[in-house]
């Protein structure tokens, strides 16, 4: 259906008049006339009634007019979000820790870049420890890592949490059975960089399995930590969604063991008053609902 069509039925039934409208749309009566009856045609029925007193709504009319104005409204909201969006210019500083890297960065960066094209997009890689600082000193606007932030001038949500898995190469010495934790905490251990999140839940973990002291090593790259892995360095700690693929062609094996670390959370914390930084919060917010049905329940859990 021809929105130009709706707009003229519209301004007709506004107006009362075919004259009228054609002035105010700048074009002649029988353009108006003809728009109407094809608009006519495609819904079935007469919308309008002409007389000695002029042009009047049928009860088809009516019910039409509502529809119509809702519809012209929600299209001219539209325009106006995206005029107002394309028409942002500066610069916004994002913070991000390699797990995001690895997995829904990209489709962000590319929802960002379609919806803010005159923005500049300042990508900074660190861990999650280093990238609270770097808000809390105002040196990033937005952060995506695995901790609350408490500071008067920052907000935080969490948006999501990836569980997370002892993995090991197929074809390694670790690939076997283990009769416990403490077993299993015999062998190397790979996981994320020291007093992370993840690291810290992991002692915690083997602390109450009566492990003092496991063979932590610990590594801030995801693409080491799967290097290592594939070369069968060891037992890796990590959220199985980053090595989905290796999992998949079965280089890498997901180890049967009912105790597992908590899962990595994924945060948001940016700093109040930077301008449109909420509205990166909630496309964010979208983009990993997009990216969870696509993964499934299994390798990530929606807050």
């Amino acid at each position: 259906m021809n929105l130009k069509f709706l707009e003229t039925f519209v301004w007709v039934a506004r107006l009362k008049s075919f004259r009228l409208t054609a002035d105010k749309l700048f074009t002649t009566q029988a353009s108006i006339s003809s728009r109407i009856a094809v608009l006519e045609g495609e819904l079935g029925v007469k919308l309008f009634l002409r007389d000695s007193r002029g042009v009047s709504l049928t009860p088809e009319g009516l019910k039409v007019l509502d529809y119509a104005e809702q519809m012209l409204d929600t299209m001219q909201a539209l325009k106006q979000s995206i005029e107002t969006r394309s028409s942002k210019v500066g610069r916004v500083r994002i913070g991000v820790m390699d797990t995001v890297i690895h997995t829904w960065l990209s489709p962000l960066v590319a929802q960002m870049t379609d919806l803010y094209p005159r923005v500049e997009i300042e990508l900074v890689a660190d861990t999650s420890l280093n990238l609270c600082d770097q808000l809390q000193k105002g040196f990033l606007d937005l952060i995506l890592q695995t901790d609350l932030v408490r500071q008067e001038s920052v907000r935080s949500l969490e948006l999501a949490s990836h569980p997370i898995g002892w993995i090991v190469a197929s074809n390694s010495i670790y690939n076997r059975d283990y009769q416990s934790l403490a077993d299993l905490a015999q062998e190397r251990i790979i996981t994320y960089s020291k007093n992370s999140r993840p690291h810290q839940d992991i002692l915690a973990l083997m602390q109450a399995q009566g492990v003092l002291a496991p063979r932590l090593n610990c590594v801030n790259s995801v693409s080491a930590i799967t290097r290592l892995l594939r070369d069968g360095f060891g037992i890796g700690a990590l959220p199985p969604v980053l090595v989905a693929e290796e999992l998949a062609r079965g280089e890498l094996t997901l180890l049967d063991i009912e105790q597992r670390p908590p899962n990595l959370q994924v945060v948001v914390s940016w700093r109040v008053g930077v301008e449109w930084v909420e509205e990166i919060v909630t496309l964010c917010q979208q983009v990993l609902e997009g990216y969870a049905r696509k993964v499934g329940r299994d390798y990530i859990v929606l807050s």
